[in-house]
């Protein structure tokens, strides 16, 4: 893998992707071909040589577009897709446009070429389990985490794109002998995370001098991974995975929403209960967790940032470091965010 495509690089997951290439593979040359939509940011790629890392700005429903680029690579890995539900509500059909019209684009390139692919996704095309009071959950019978094996069932608009996605991707390595694989991973945070998100943007409230906001009665459980595991978990599968496999991506981190709100106070030296309730968001998946068994036990691959807390008190600092890189979005954030939730 010399030359490869990375769709979305400058968003969150696929710009900590990049960079974790650029450190550790420096045979390794970066396409990124991205969007920058709202969630894309130049910034995300400071400080990368631009001998490792192209910047194409460009949409992944471009055909000729792509087919430019594809015909080049050795690989796509792609990362690109609309992905925050709240607008997914709101709008759905941006998510239809990238989510479906743009991997099939990209499938269809690499069927062309003959490119390797590799096609990120979410656990929540799974729709949810139900709540469980012992977390953090490891140990649990069948049926109580997702597996690569279990029946989507997606709740939002984001979700059931991404679903629509996957299996476009199954069914090209089926009848097409499309090289590709799968992935769908839990809850993602870490440096980089759009402030839209649920742990960035308690966290500015808190440094705006904001309230923080916990949808509903906070027991909605997600399992959290961080994003530097994330990207390592990639690249094994993009290395070693078996073509048409889907692996689970996960590091046993189920929280409820309201500890990880309650934590995120506690570290900032604010008072636990600093918070605000506010009306729960339609069709709000109750609870995520992942059985990442068969990555580890197959490919080798084992999440390094465990401690929930450390990874956290991390992530925070990030954010009070950087606040250029957030504070001119902040207000708008949240002046879409009460719009949106009258």
């Amino acid at each position: 893998m010399k030359n490869i495509i990375v769709t979305g690089g400058a968003g969150f997951i696929g710009s900590n992707f990049v960079h974790f290439v650029v450190k550790n593979h420096p045979d390794v040359h970066v396409t990124v071909l991205d969007k920058l939509t709202y969630a894309g940011n130049k910034k995300n790629l400071a400080g990368l040589s631009a001998d490792r890392v192209k910047l194409v700005v460009g949409d992944i429903t471009d055909a000729e577009l792509v087919d430019r680029f594809v015909k080049e690579a050795d690989a796509v890995v792609h990362y690109a897709a609309e992905s925050h539900n709240d607008n997914s509500l709101n709008d759905p059909f941006p998510f239809v446009q990238t989510n479906i019209i743009g991997t099939y684009t990209l499938i269809e390139a690499c069927r062309k070429y003959s490119v390797r692919y590799h096609h990120v996704s979410t656990d929540e095309v799974y729709g949810d389990l139900p709540l469980r009071e012992d977390l953090p959950g490891k140990g649990e019978g069948p049926g109580e985490k997702f597996t690569s094996e279990a029946a989507y069932n997606p709740s939002s608009s984001y979700a059931a794109t991404k679903a629509g996605s996957d299996l476009l991707v199954r069914a090209w390595v089926r009848s097409f002998g499309l090289k590709a694989t799968i992935s769908n991973c839990s809850n993602n945070y870490g440096p980089y995370q759009h402030i839209e998100k649920f742990i960035p943007r308690q966290i500015t409230n808190i440094l705006s001098g904001m309230r923080p906001k916990l949808y509903g009665d906070g027991k909605h459980v997600r399992d959290w991974i961080h994003v530097d595991d994330h990207s390592a978990a990639v690249w094994t599968i993009l290395m070693n995975g078996r073509i048409g496999e889907t692996y689970l991506i996960g590091a046993d981190g189920e929280e409820n929403n309201q500890h990880v709100i309650e934590l995120i106070l506690e570290l900032m030296d604010q008072p636990k209960d600093a918070y605000d309730h506010v009306k729960d968001r339609a069709g709000h998946d109750l609870r995520y967790a992942i059985d990442s068994t068969k990555l580890c036990e197959e490919l080798g691959w084992t999440p390094q940032i465990v401690d929930f807390r450390e990874g956290l008190a991390d992530t925070i600092k990030w954010c009070t470091e950087n606040k250029d890189w957030w504070v001119a979005e902040k207000e708008a954030i949240e002046v879409n965010y009460a719009k949106n939730n009258q």
